[in-house]
């Protein structure tokens, strides 16, 4: 019975820190305001705000949902495709923020070099998920 009542504790402790730390990620990166900025769609904001609480809870839902979709391969890809880029595009916000890769590149002396080791990390990341993707998940 303890052991439950700690899991429980962690398991929520845990949600609480990865959410405040999403939405601290999405606040210092402006991601939403930016997005209406550019979108010219001032009025719409809440709807924005709204979509992104309602895909965070929809994607909770399926990650720990006792159930599966049965979808056509085309729209796996397209649901993946998405995905990808939402990653995507959230790590290039990042490091565009925090100048990463200029600061990297100047820490291990490649600062001539940055193309080199931008296609590094992009390969790795390809070669890596595959790797998980043919082996772990087929």
């Amino acid at each position: 019975m303890i052991i439950n009542v700690v899991e429980i504790i962690i398991g929520f402790a845990s949600g609480l820190a990865v959410g405040a730390g999403f939405v601290a990620f999405l606040t210092v990166l402006g991601l939403i305001p930016r997005l209406v900025q550019l979108s010219k769609t001032n009025k719409f904001v809440q709807h924005f705000e709204t979509s992104v609480v309602a895909g965070v809870l929809f994607g909770t839902l399926l990650s720990f949902g006792d159930f599966s979709l049965h979808a056509p391969i085309l729209l796996e890809v397209i649901w993946g495709l998405f995905h990808g880029i939402f990653i995507g595009m959230l790590a290039a916000a990042l490091t565009e923020v925090l100048n990463v890769f200029p600061i990297l590149a100047k820490r291990i002396k490649l600062e001539g070099q940055i193309l080199w080791l931008l296609m590094a990390i992009v390969l790795g990341k390809i070669f890596g998920s595959m790797f998980q993707w043919l082996v772990f998940v087929k």
